[in-house]
């Protein structure tokens, strides 16, 4: 097997940016160190990611982002209002199972990752099957509206980048 000496730019290219950003410094040292690393690492991981992402549709990684970003402060402003009030009204949590038409494995990262960092949901478990996804939701109260926002919101774009 041939290793490639740089088989991530992208991912070296932000490992070195990371690297100086954190050290706040762009002396000639941390720069040969940190391009060593951003070198480095990639090559020692590349076993680790078998499969390499396939995206579909790249502008719909925008649209996504928008939806999320939107979501994302609806959500807040619902978790807030959530903890502001009765103790009554916080007793509606629970867990809903979504069905789930996604199955490529970097789109189903993906509505992990944003599932858990909208507020108010969180990503709970995946069937063995990788049918049913299993998420708690702070405010739960009417789950089939809560599925088809998650199937609506995320997962339609995330099958038409992956899939």
């Amino acid at each position: 097997m041939r290793v490639r000496w740089l088989p991530s730019p992208l991912m070296s290219a932000f490992l070195l940016a990371t690297w100086l950003l954190l050290n706040q410094t762009v002396a000639l040292g941390h720069v040969l160190l940190g391009g060593v690393l951003a070198i480095a690492l990639p090559v020692v991981t590349a076993g680790l990611r078998p499969e390499r992402a396939r995206v579909r549709r790249p502008g719909v990684i925008i649209r996504l982002c928008v939806t999320i970003l939107i979501d994302s402060v609806k959500s807040n402003i619902a978790v807030g209002r959530i903890i502001l009030a009765s103790k009554a009204r916080r007793g509606n949590a629970g867990f809903i199972k979504v069905p789930l038409d996604l199955h490529d494995a970097h789109g189903l990262a993906a509505l992990a990752v944003i599932l858990t960092a909208v507020p108010g949901t969180v990503f709970s478990e995946l069937s063995e099957d990788r049918k049913i996804l299993i998420v708690h939701v702070l405010d739960l109260t009417d789950e089939a509206t809560s599925i088809s926002t998650i199937k609506d919101h995320y997962e339609k774009p995330l099958m038409e980048i992956f899939q």
